[in-house]
């Protein structure tokens, strides 16, 4: 009875162990992360649900959006501080509500699209906290808005974190130590990075051709990213590099290029 139970034990075990090594096999595997979606070439709007939608189709690893706080603390999805002229941080989700997006969509509510994002298990939703230049205990008080949100909707798997903002990185650090989180500034030697707690750097282009940080970065065994890098000797300089991820305004083409290498 015993070397039964063993077999019923050790065949759960396998089982289990196969399901999860399926489940992590699921996500893409190429180096392309649509920046603010995939909107460029169907003429989408940027940040939108069809923009995220998209960069699905393409299968690209990774969406990536900016998220705010408005007025009365409601998180919303849009690039810049401001959208159609209304300052989100001054402004409340409901007078947000009187303009739409070009495609007749509201401006997403973070709610909205993370439950948009994770009805698949193949792109990453890059989600990069936007500092509200209010202060920073507004940008940290936004940031445990978003850890909350992404823990109430169990999207943990899908989201991987960025910022412009050092205390916002670090505070994501501190409450997330398993989540990946990847600074954007472009001024912090890979080394700090690392030391910090980081899991990447995700910095413009041009720093990794004037510096040695792209090679320190493997070294230490942080993930790597360049932004937002358009043109095809810039995707060729850092596919030749071994970069790892490029976000990109042109999925299109660059999985176009990764095809022909």
């Amino acid at each position: 009875m015993r070397k039964i139970f063993n077999l019923i034990v050790l065949i759960t075990f396998m089982s289990t162990s196969m399901f999860a090594q399926k489940n992590i096999s699921t996500w893409n595997k190429n180096k392309v992360i649509a920046h603010r979606g995939a909107w460029k070439l169907n003429n989408l709007p940027e940040n939108s649900i069809a923009s995220l939608k998209q960069a699905i189709v393409l299968k690209c690893y990774g969406s990536e959006f900016d998220v705010h706080m408005t007025a009365d603390s409601i998180l919303v999805v849009n690039h810049d501080q401001d959208f159609m002229q209304m300052p989100i941080a001054q402004t409340t989700y409901q007078m947000l509500l009187t303009k739409q997006l070009p495609n007749g969509e509201n401006i997403p509510t973070l709610e909205s699209y993370l439950k948009t994002g994770i009805k698949q298990k193949h792109t990453k939703l890059i989600l990069e906290i936007k500092p509200q230049k209010l202060g920073k205990e507004t940008d940290l008080k936004l940031t445990h808005k978003v850890i909350e949100m992404v823990k109430n909707l169990k999207a943990q798997p899908w989201v991987e974190y960025i910022s412009f903002s050092y205390d916002i990185c670090n505070e994501l650090i501190k409450q997330l130590p398993n989540v990946k989180v990847a600074y954007l500034g472009g001024e912090v030697a890979p080394e700090k990075l690392k030391n910090d707690g980081f899991d990447g750097l995700d910095y413009h282009f041009s720093v990794f051709r004037k510096t040695e940080w792209l090679t320190e970065a493997k070294k230490l065994g942080l993930s790597t990213n360049a932004w937002t890098v358009n043109t095809i000797e810039e995707m060729q300089w850092l596919i030749k590099n071994n970069i790892d991820y490029l976000t990109t305004n042109e999925p299109e083409l660059l999985f176009k290029l990764l095809e022909e290498k």
